[in-house]
């Protein structure tokens, strides 16, 4: 199928942007990468009266790391600059293994981490991951900037909290309070696929102590699921087996999964629960993880 007739206009600035959005109401979307909104369109699930292209503002393009440790990703920065990241290799573990596994390499060159936080898909990795890690993402409006929790910007499945006049410019991740451990582990049934199920964990720990905990779940609900008290429960103990499974066990309890062509309920709950000690067990011994298949 062809996309609806649209109007398209490539602005220079941030400010053109917003001003083209604001003008356009709720019948505008950005295009960023496109591997999501593209298919969209073409499907006519998504039918824009215009479309603002912000590949032509410059300096979106980035990820760095700031002087306090903070990570700083922005709008414009694809799949595959983070894939061979040097940051994310050397500080960023959860980041770096889930960097390896964004759809194909295809979608991996033009995709973008900012846009992926936007589409809000379920079955999408980079929010479960920007989850556990207590990110945030910052949206410029007519009114300003303000930064939004990402426990705060998925609503619900493919809805988010940006206004519609709002553009998302940048991904923070805070910097960590101890050393950062933790990984991304994805049960797909091949390579490219959409996640079955999914589990990122984010851990820092001071000693033998953890000092901070996120672990969010892709796949087994409506939108992205942060597992707050499996998170919780590792928080001011040491990573033993018994303070594993304890984790493990509420995760797979806060997780929702539905029965479908993919897997039983049941058996997605015994994958997060398989892939949180994995993951978990792994940070024991310094070990990130792998993809599944």
């Amino acid at each position: 199928m062809y996309p609806s007739r649209f109007r398209y206009e490539a602005p220079r600035s941030l400010d053109e942007a917003v001003a083209l959005l604001a003008g356009a109401g709720d019948d505008a979307k950005v295009l960023a990468g496109g591997q999501s909104l593209i298919p969209l369109m073409k499907l006519r699930f998504a039918a824009p009266g215009l479309l603002v292209d912000i590949n032509n503002i410059p300096g979106l393009d980035y990820h760095r790391e700031d002087a306090d440790g903070t990570l700083r990703i922005g709008a414009l920065a694809r799949h595959a600059d983070l894939e061979r990241s040097d940051i994310l290799r050397a500080r960023q573990p959860t980041m770096a293994q889930a960097s390896a596994v964004i759809a194909d390499p295809i979608v991996r060159n033009r995709g973008t981490l900012v846009g992926s936080l936007c589409h809000a898909d379920p079955q999408g990795d980079w929010a479960s991951v920007v989850t556990a890690l207590g990110g945030q993402v910052v949206a410029r409006g007519p009114g300003g900037q303000r930064t939004i929790p990402m426990t705060d910007f998925v609503l619900g499945p493919f809805q988010n909290a940006l206004g519609p006049a709002e553009v998302a410019v940048e991904a923070v991740i805070p910097a960590p309070r101890g050393a950062r451990s933790g990984g991304y582990l994805k049960l797909e049934r091949r390579v490219g696929d959409f996640a079955t199920v999914g589990v990122a964990v984010a851990i820092e720990t001071t000693g033998e102590m953890v000092t901070r905990a996120g672990i969010a779940l892709t796949g087994v609900g409506g939108a992205t699921i942060n597992a707050a008290q499996a998170a919780s429960a590792l928080v001011g103990k040491p990573l033993t087996g018994q303070t594993i499974a304890r984790a493990a066990d509420l995760a797979a309890q806060e997780a929702r999964p539905r029965t479908d062509h993919r897997g039983s309920a049941e058996y997605k709950r015994h994958m997060v629960r398989t892939f949180v000690v994995r993951i978990l067990a792994r940070s024991q011994g310094g070990d990130t993880g792998e993809r599944a298949a």
